[in-house]
């Protein structure tokens, strides 16, 4: 007599329990590549990303970082600093000869010869809404005086006026991260004076010299800074602090969150959930968890990848940035190296969902250089750059690139063992139904393997999924009973083959076509003997 088995995709990837932790909880993923978990349930293979114009900001040199800004993105590339709404046009180049405060406006800022930076390392970002149309962008690089970049207008960039300046810290001193905090702006990480926060004068961004400006210095080196609430975030490389009181020299202090954790890399500090993440030594930590219990292991939320996670933080060598997808609840990372090619880019995702985050990787998305934001109009912009200075729209069509020509994307769902509660009894398994939801064309591939892919047992074809004209739910379907409560039936049907006392499915693609998701799968069994 048959019998009925089934699961949802819920939990993501998870590399850190062992088999038997996993059976219970079949929802988890043994590999999750190039798919994101949805928030509701459900594993869906990520979209693609598409060229964002069809010209370069800077002729081939790596993108070293971007931010949205002005109903368009900001690219710092090779030397220099570009800016485009639609990567259609020329892009323009912002730091030019003699900008001062004396302000530029289009036609004699072009007019202007260019003057590009003799070197710039990595950028970071920070911006001041002031009362501008579109706020002013202070651009960091640890290199070079912090660099200021307003616009104003709207339209075409013959219509809009221009402004830029570099803003004198202290000494010519040239600061990698920046903030804008309580009317200040903030600034650290100088290679002269990697222990220093400098901050503004209030209400006066350009000036570190006017009335409420100051410095102040921290016991470690300063690695990232971040506006949280009310205080200002100091991440740094074995520590976490917090300034407070930054508008009263009289009580401004700095206060330790925890001396026993820091941060790896400041490109990997975001705000999510009410909350911020980065990468510590011991995985994505959250500030409010790290803050309550400490250096304990429990602060960490990426327990589920910690192997990922220890292949990040081993190796320097990795350029590691990362954004916020706000329509998806998800927090992005990315690392990768300059001297690899952009289809082995990796990254991790991590979805926000009622149980906290769930985890999935990518391959093939290069982003040295990442942006996400919501324009004038609250529409969500989010752009990445790779090392060939290829600019792209994230998280748009069907394929990958590699230097600016579509690839496909290779995504793989692979489940654990199971054992379906009976180590001892071969199974001879007889159908499959898998909640699929297709977007569009696609055909991804449904294997079974049984006993751990044991080679003295027969393992079954590969069958494809077709692509079916509406997506499959679970409508009032209850698992672990003998029917689905839905009158019809919703899900893809598949014949199934073989036996064995455990089994394991995977569904994969490799190709440019439409995403999908899988929800979960529904197994029709029958108990054959015992061991």
């Amino acid at each position: 007599m048959s019998q009925p088995w089934g699961y949802s995709c819920q939990g993501g990837l998870n590399v850190n329990l062992n088999q038997l932790e996993m059976l219970k909880q079949p929802g988890f993923a043994t590999k999750l590549k190039n798919f994101e978990v949805d928030p509701d349930g459900g594993y869906r293979r990520v979209s693609g990303y598409t060229l964002f114009g069809d010209t370069l900001p800077n002729s081939s040199n790596s993108v070293l970082g971007m931010a949205v800004y002005a109903d368009g993105v900001v690219v710092c590339s090779g030397t220099g600093i570009f800016f485009s709404t639609d990567g259609e046009d020329t892009w323009l180049q912002v730091n030019r000869a003699s900008v001062d405060a004396a302000g530029d406006n289009y036609s004699t800022f072009t007019g202007r010869s260019v003057a590009a930076r003799t070197s710039q390392g990595r950028c970071t970002f920070a911006i001041y809404e002031g009362n501008s149309d579109y706020g002013e962008l202070v651009i960091c690089d640890g290199v070079n005086e912090p660099f200021l970049f307003q616009m104003t207008g709207t339209g075409g960039l013959t219509s809009r006026t221009f402004f830029a300046k570099e803003i004198t810290v202290s000494s010519t001193i040239g600061p990698a991260y920046a903030a804008i905090h309580d009317k200040h702006l903030v600034v650290a990480g100088a290679s002269a004076a990697k222990n220093t926060v400098y901050y503004s004068g209030t209400n006066d961004i350009d000036s570190f010299s006017s009335t409420g400006s100051g410095s102040i210095v921290i016991e470690d080196q300063v690695e990232g800074l971040a506006s949280f609430r009310d205080d200002l975030i100091i991440f740094c490389s074995n520590s976490i602090h917090k300034l407070i009181n930054i508008n009263d020299s009289s009580s401004i202090a700095i206060v330790p969150i925890t001396k026993n954790v820091g941060c790896v890399n400041g490109g990997s500090i975001q705000e999510i959930g009410g909350d911020l993440v980065f990468l510590a030594p011991d995985g994505i930590r959250t500030i409010a968890g790290t803050a309550r219990i400490g250096d304990v292991e429990l602060g960490s939320v990426s327990r589920q990848i910690q192997s990922i996670i220890t292949d990040i933080v081993s190796d320097s060598g990795y350029i590691i940035t990362s954004g916020v997808l706000r329509s998806k609840s998800q927090y992005r990372l990315f690392y990768s190296k300059t001297s690899e090619n952009p289809t082995l880019g990796k990254g991790i995702i991590g979805t926000l969902t009622g149980n906290g985050f769930s985890w999935s990787e990518t391959q093939g998305i290069q982003a040295l250089g990442f942006a996400s934001n919501l324009d004038k109009d609250g529409v969500e912009k989010v752009y990445h750059g790779d090392k060939d200075g290829y600019i792209y729209n994230h998280d748009t069509g069907s394929s990958f690139y590699s230097g600016g020509s579509t690839g496909n994307i290779t995504a793989t769902y692979q489940t654990p063992d199971f054992d379906f509660g009976d180590i001892g009894t071969r199974k001879t398994l007889k159908y499959a139904r898998i909640s699929f939801s297709p977007e569009g064309e696609c055909s991804p591939t449904f294997r079974l393997r049984f006993d751990y892919e044991n080679t003295d047992t027969p393992q079954p074809e590969p069958v494809e999924i077709t692509t079916i004209d509406l997506p499959a739910i679970f409508g009032s379907s209850t698992f672990n009973s003998a029917s689905f409560g839905a009158t019809s039936d919703p899900m893809e049907r598949i014949t199934l083959e073989g036996s064995g006392n455990t089994c394991s499915f995977r569904i994969s693609s490799e190709d440019q076509k439409s995403s999908y998701a899988v929800n979960g799968i529904y197994i029709d069994y029958m108990p054959t003997g015992r061991r």
